[in-house]
């Protein structure tokens, strides 16, 4: 196989082939986990050229924002699967297996291994093909949309939020969200690190679609369930007034089991809340 751009050839099993997407994904520093394979060859020389043939209006600035967050998003795990990356760490148990995934449901266009049809005949592949690269292409569109016409423009909000943290509260460490329903968890993360916040950002405040006001907790970055702070022990699972008479504030609604999210019927009393829980460090 060969991988040569000048000749339109995008193969990637060379023995001494080491192509890797650029940036490289936190620091300067830090190597990609995965080479590219075919699909992620193809992005890197004709990503961008898609991107601006359904958003021709797209600034350069976030015509790169949303070419790297397809990557991260969409095209690495396929490159991770096709060279044999394991998803975690070696010694490590995974503790449950996902079928879900893009790769999983392509491969499940492949005709099994006894399938035949009523005619006793195999399954056309040129058809599976056909579907399989369907799929594909409904999921890239998905995402593609998804970061450009919701990420993107709710990075500015965020961006907003954590410069103004202060004036938020002093500590620094909670963000007020102007609107709510807006994806911030990874623009935070990496303003973080562009503004370099120190500390970090312990809880967001945003209202939810009936208006209540939340007090969401931030997880510990690359991980889903693990809070950099939760709310307090003795809130959680208690509703209304109950949590109102334990918590002391005013307008407590509910606080979650794991003590990731509360929330409460006032900006005052979400903030609040966030402000006792950062007490309890």
């Amino acid at each position: 196989g060969v991988y040569d751009h000048s000749k339109l050839r995008y193969d990637h099993h060379q023995r001494d082939y080491n192509e890797k997407f650029t940036p490289k994904l936190k620091t300067p520093d830090e190597e990609r986990c995965t080479k590219l394979s075919a699909s992620g060859l193809v992005y890197r020389h004709y990503g961008k050229d898609v991107i601006r043939a359904y958003y021709p209006s797209l600034s350069d600035v976030d015509l790169e924002l949303a070419y790297q967050k397809i990557y991260n998003s969409l095209l690495e795990a396929l490159d991770a699967i096709d060279t044999g990356v394991e998803m975690v760490p070696e010694g490590v148990e995974p503790l449950y297996s996902d079928a879900t995934g893009l790769a999983r449901r392509v491969s499940r266009f492949n005709p099994r291994w006894n399938e035949v049809n009523e005619n006793g005949d195999k399954p056309d592949m040129d058809e599976r093909f056909e579907l399989a690269s369907a799929a594909c292409g409904e999921d890239f569109i998905a995402v593609m949309t998804n970061i450009v016409e919701s990420d993107l423009p709710a990075r500015a909000f965020v961006e907003r939020a954590v410069v103004n943290r202060y004036t938020t509260d002093a500590s620094g460490e909670i963000i007020s969200l102007q609107s709510g329903g807006l994806p911030w968890r990874n623009h935070l993360y990496e303003l973080e690190k562009e503004l370099n916040v120190e500390p970090l950002v312990k809880f967001v405040l945003y209202t939810d679609v009936a208006g209540m006001w939340r007090v969401q907790a931030v997880t510990v970055e690359g991980r889903g369930f693990e809070n950099r702070l939760s709310l307090p022990e003795e809130w959680r699972g208690v509703r209304d007034a109950d949590l109102t008479g334990i918590a002391g504030i005013p307008g407590c609604r509910f606080c979650h089991a794991a003590g990731f999210i509360g929330g409460n019927d006032t900006y005052e009393g979400a903030l609040e809340m966030a402000r006792v829980a950062l007490t309890r460090k």
